[in-house]
């Protein structure tokens, strides 16, 4: 792989900044940039977007950043993905699994739900977000159709009772075994997780995505 010019070196710690910074502009500015000095759409993504998400997610664990701070960052780093998206397609860039993701039916909420859905576009997934009040055929439907993850969301304790009903659907119709199970949201805990039969649990998009990548043997 050929160095990159110290232009590019120059604009890829741009990108990165502005991602950081959740300046969606600033994205956008750079990443067009980039491509239009002919660097290639997979070293923006994996050089400049990715590692910063990254440290806004390291600082999220460690408190020194919150959810309006990852929210701005995930939100910044889509504007440059949807520019590099097209590209890596026509560059046959593979994504590293296709992956679903929605709010429990019952459930309207998607603030953490899309926090998840950016961060696995991010990280290389290709995500099917099917929104809110999702009802258990949906999510099978998306596994018929190629997805190998599945990501459930519930924000109330009255709704994540309907995640249960989801996995148990995807049971019924003999899909079980070929999908990995993830459930996340603010009354969902790991014991909980494990006692519904789901294969993992990440309490925060960051999070999200190493188990993601644990659970499908990409780590």
């Amino acid at each position: 792989m050929a160095a990159l010019s110290d232009r590019s070196e120059e604009l890829i710690d741009d990108l990165y900044d502005a991602v950081f910074t959740g300046d969606r502009n600033g994205v956008v500015t750079a990443v067009t940039a980039l491509i239009a000095t002919g660097v290639a759409p997979d070293i923006i993504l994996y050089d400049g977007m990715i590692p910063a998400i990254q440290e806004v997610g390291k600082q999220f664990e460690v408190g020194k950043a919150f959810v309006p701070e990852m929210l701005v960052a995930a939100r910044a780093m889509q504007g440059g993905l949807d520019l590099i998206k097209p590209l890596l397609a026509q560059n046959n860039v593979e994504p590293l699994a296709r992956a679903v993701i929605g709010t429990v039916k019952s459930d309207i909420h998607d603030i953490g739900k899309n926090m998840v859905a950016m961060m696995w576009e991010g990280a290389g997934f290709e995500v099917v977000d099917l929104g809110v009040n999702v009802p258990p055929q949906k999510f099978v439907d998306a596994v018929q159709n190629g997805a190998r993850l599945v990501g459930i969301s519930a924000l109330l304790t009255t709704t994540m009772t309907n995640i249960p009903m989801t996995i148990q659907a995807l049971q019924d119709a003999g899909l079980r075994e070929q999908v990995k199970i993830m459930i996340g949201g603010a009354p969902i805990t790991a014991e909980f997780a494990q006692q519904i039969g789901a294969d993992g649990y990440a309490a925060d998009a960051n999070k999200a995505v190493s188990v993601a990548k644990q659970l499908l043997g990409l780590a």
